[in-house]
């Protein structure tokens, strides 16, 4: 069986990577702006780079957002990749104040400029960091279930995301003195801040259980 796998696109977004990725572990993906392929697909990624408003607005013009919701609510696993996980929470914070899908209470907030010591924050951050558990049931039950604590994912972002359940962070990093939310859970849906496509073999190990996780539908 190979699950079809629909991949948002809305303008913004590493499709490609994306889809290669979801291919090499087993997933038939399309890229697609079609809600009849989105509604009849077994899961949903929503990728993004960029700035959150023009997202949201981008989303809006294509009247992708009700899609995005119905599929959601259907139950279906569903996942989010870096500003595709920002755009699940309430508002951003980026260039103004702007309203996200509501999905997940909470905001997405920049990196400070300067320490605590006052020292310059390097922003954005474009490196490796590492990823620690935040529950352990939760990494269990989650595409990161055979990755160890502290794995190293790939990041590229100036903005993350505080949840107001802290109970639904996945995973945390640390950036300059700053703990963060660095993946969800909540039900369905699965968000990432990090790129799991650009994070080698074990990027690629994600996308292999969330593979599984689809086909044994343990959702």
């Amino acid at each position: 069986m190979n699950p079809k796998v629909a991949i948002v696109d809305y303008g913004l977004g590493n499709l490609f990577s994306i889809n290669n990725a979801c291919e090499f572990a087993g997933l038939k993906s399309s890229i697609t702006s079609d809600k009849q392929v989105i509604s009849e697909a077994d899961a949903l990624i929503l990728p993004g780079v960029g700035a959150f408003g023009d997202a949201m607005k981008s989303l809006e013009d294509s009247g992708l957002i009700s899609s995005i919701l119905d599929f959601i609510d259907s139950g279906k696993p569903f996942m989010g990749i870096c500003l595709g996980m920002q755009l699940l929470f309430t508002e951003s914070e980026e260039f103004g104040t702007h309203k996200g899908l509501g999905l997940i209470k909470g905001n997405i907030v920049r990196f400070p400029s300067h320490t605590a010591d006052n020292k310059v924050v390097r922003v954005p951050q474009i490196q490796w960091n590492q990823i620690y558990k935040n529950d352990e049931e939760l990494w269990e039950k989650s595409p990161l279930k055979s990755l160890d604590d502290g794995e190293f994912m790939h990041f590229v972002h100036s903005y993350y995301a505080i949840p107001e359940d802290p109970e639904t962070t996945l995973s945390f990093s640390h950036y300059e003195g700053i703990k963060y939310t660095s993946a969800i859970q909540k039900r369905n849906i699965t968000g990432f801040q990090y790129h799991p496509e650009k994070s080698g073999e074990s990027g690629i190990i994600v996308y292999q259980n969330w593979a599984n996780y689809i086909i044994n539908k343990n959702y």
